[in-house]
């Protein structure tokens, strides 16, 4: 596992992955069929792993939590990033930070809530994470009010962030005054279109991010690093060309449910079995599963 600081140029090495996580029958987590994951990444040429929310870690028990770091950072290549995510409770997050200190792992990303936050407040629970884990955080933004522009520049002054995953689905992506505000406050290069590929043209080309995180390159790395490729050679044809054939999925992940339908997706490709949904989620409906398996595996064949 690489365990070296993240700097931009880390960030715009690979899109960021964020797979979903395998379990038994049992939700025991499956070591195997994650391993089976993460080589599927790795022969794309991804590098970046994101464990987050397709990895349902917000229902995630504080008792397996250093299991689950034990496991990531043994199936891992030796060349690949893994990021872990924290909270979203504040509790639960310094409860983690306790587990993460005696690990190697670089940051760890602290999952977003609307619930019961206020910016000021957030911006204090940011600090404390870091100060308790003594590593830098990744701030996720993924709703309006969640965290303001100031208490965001603050954090990143004093030097406590990692990087910025900004998540904030606008009804049309270029019109972001929010994200425009951001970028021209605390510079690009540290933040990254979170929102898979279908903006990600948009926001690296006309707000200048360094990359963009992905559920769909679980299925299709080959392609998805092709269109960041693209991006990056202001190819913008080739690009729109690769974010084509992530629509089918991600317009059933947009309709159902962005978690649950990647989930299945990954066990329809045959790619690894990722086993029961964690409750408090259920499972899609039969008819949803033809669905996600015809998308699926036609995405794969496009890899």
């Amino acid at each position: 596992m690489n365990t070296n600081p993240i700097t931009p140029e880390t960030l715009a090495t690979s899109v960021i992955s964020v797979p979903p996580l395998a379990r038994n029958a049992d939700l025991s987590i499956n070591t195997a069929e994650n391993e089976k994951m993460i080589r599927h990444l790795e022969s794309g040429g991804v590098t970046t792993l994101l464990y987050g929310g397709n990895a349902i870690l917000y229902h995630i028990a504080l008792s397996e939590y250093a299991r689950l770091l034990e496991m990531l950072a043994e199936v891992a290549g030796e060349e690949t990033l893994v990021i872990p995510s924290v909270g979203p409770g504040y509790g639960m997050m310094m409860d983690q930070a306790k587990i993460l200190q005696d690990t190697s792992f670089s940051t760890a990303m602290i999952l977003p809530t609307r619930d019961v936050v206020t910016p000021a407040g957030v911006a204090t629970a940011v600090r404390h994470f870091v100060e308790k884990v003594n590593r830098l955080a990744v701030l996720y933004i993924k709703h309006d009010g969640y965290i303001d522009i100031p208490h965001v520049k603050q954090l990143m002054d004093d030097g406590l962030l990692s990087w910025i995953k900004y998540a904030v689905v606008r009804e049309e992506t270029a019109d972001d005054d929010y994200l425009r505000e951001l970028v021209d406050t605390v510079g690009p290069s540290r933040i990254v279109s979170g929102i898979g590929e279908q903006p990600a043209i948009t926001h690296m080309r006309d707000f200048g991010v360094s990359s963009f995180t992905s559920g769909c390159v679980c299925i299709a790395p080959r392609l998805s690093m092709q269109m960041l490729r693209a991006i990056q050679a202001d190819d913008f044809a080739k690009a729109e060309e690769s974010r084509q054939f992530f629509a089918p999925l991600e317009g059933l992940r947009n309709s159902i449910n962005p978690v649950r339908v990647l989930h299945s997706a990954v066990t329809l490709s045959d790619i690894a079995d990722m086993g029961p949904l964690m409750p408090l989620l259920s499972e899609v409906s039969e008819t949803q599963l033809d669905e996600i398996r015809e998308a699926a595996v036609q995405l794969l064949s496009n890899n």
